[in-house]
């Protein structure tokens, strides 16, 4: 039994919790090597930023290496489909054997409670349109919200159509679902028509015991976490997670630890790993389970991270879409990068490397950029020197331009 960990310790837990101590696969990806990462991390968060690719897609690729993204897209939406969407995290893809465990999720947004205020509200208000509209689902899904006539908002959630709520409303309430996407726009469909019928009709449990199922992924996910981190994984209530930690620490499934540095009380999952050495190489999402809980990446890697993609361009201390690079153990940079599609250019905008950087970084960095030119399917890398690393970074990539032989045609 562990009583206290090292900071470097926990991180490796943390590291192997989240799938970064094994090796890249060396040969074909294929669905058990996705399963056996969603089975990790439990889900993949969802964004509609596309700056460099969307963001449930990174996970996979920071940990398995270039996949092919139809792997995903298979998961996400066929009749062998791995995945549903609903709320987690944030919108997520979920295994689908969590399916039931969110049932009482929605049960509480179907009687108005735990969505958002505004959405709460046009719920109350809004009771025999929200029907007209299931019963469109009903006759047509898959459909999404613009194949209404005369559906039009103006962007955003601020901006949603009176479509695009209660089509939003039904799916917080469980009574639809996501079928596929267009492009990034959900075709919503009725979980019976879409989900396994061995899924769908599994018994509900009760929410006490959905709660803590939810929170044991949440600690395998973790390895060793704070109660507030492990809370945040699923976006428990205090009130959901009342006892629960108590529970699993009697039942030997989770142990109390001192992490060297932390100023909480922290829990060692009974199965955790603890490596003795990690050596990952990857360019992290910015909603990537290892650092979206913001505190947590601040206290294991000492890496205060913020997003900046709402922050006007003048204020901002690195840039629009910024993704964490670890190597070995530590998230030793950070880069601010773009996918430029119609110029085939993967862009690098600014970089700037972490106090704990050593010397390859700069050359680990380029490394890990070609692979992910080459996986997104661009042409070359292109490097603004902005920023500390982003110099030495330029330079490399412009060495290896040089080096590369022009195409020929046959």
């Amino acid at each position: 039994m562990k009583e206290k960990l090292s900071l470097s310790a926990a991180r490796r837990v943390a590291l192997a919790a989240q799938g970064f101590a094994d090796p890249r696969p060396s040969g074909a990806i294929t669905r058990r090597h996705l399963q056996r990462v969603l089975d990790r991390t439990g889900l993949f968060q969802i964004d509609s930023v596309s700056a460099v690719v969307r963001a449930h897609y990174m996970p996979l690729y920071s940990r398995l290496g270039p996949y092919p993204m139809a792997l995903l897209d298979e998961a996400m939406q066929s009749r062998k489909r791995l995945t549903f969407e609903y709320w987690a995290h944030e919108a997520s893809l979920l295994p689908l054997d969590t399916w039931p465990l969110m049932r009482w999720r929605m049960e509480r947004a179907a009687n108005h409670d735990g969505m958002y205020g505004g959405l709460t509200k046009f719920g109350r208000d809004n009771k025999t349109y929200i029907d007209e509209i299931f019963r469109q689902v009903v006759d047509r899904g898959p459909i999404a919200a613009s194949d209404i006539e005369g559906a039009k908002g103006s962007g955003g959630w601020w901006g949603w159509s009176r479509e695009k709520h209660a089509f939003e409303w039904l799916f917080w309430a469980g009574r639809i679902t996501t079928h596929s996407r267009r492009g990034f726009e959900r075709l919503y469909d009725l979980p019976e028509r879409v989900l396994p019928a061995a899924i769908y009709d599994r018994p509900v449990p009760a929410p006490a015991d959905a709660q803590r199922e939810l929170l044991r992924i949440s600690a395998r996910a973790h390895g060793v976490a704070t109660a507030a981190c492990l809370r945040d994984y699923f976006r428990l209530s205090p009130a959901d997670m009342k006892g629960r930690i108590e529970e699993l620490v009697d039942s030997s499934e989770l142990i109390p630890v001192r992490v060297e540095g932390w100023d909480r009380q922290a829990y060692l999952h009974a199965e955790a790993r603890i490596p003795r050495k990690v050596q990952a190489r990857a360019l992290l999402a910015p909603f990537d389970p290892l650092v979206f809980e913001r505190s947590r990446a601040e206290s294991l890697f000492g890496f205060r991270y913020r997003i900046e993609i709402y922050t006007p361009a003048e204020k901002r201390q690195y840039g629009y879409y910024v993704l964490p690079f670890l190597l070995g153990e530590r998230i030793v940079a950070r880069i601010d990068l773009k996918a430029d599609r119609p110029a085939g250019v993967l862009r690098v905008h600014a970089a700037y490397s972490e106090p704990c950087a050593p010397s390859e970084t700069a050359a680990e960095l380029h490394e890990e950029l070609e692979q992910m030119r080459a996986w997104l399917g661009l042409e070359r890398i292109e490097v603004t020197p902005a920023g500390d690393l982003g110099p030495a970074l330029r330079d490399i990539a412009g060495r290896s331009l040089a080096l590369t032989p022009p195409l020929t045609k046959a």
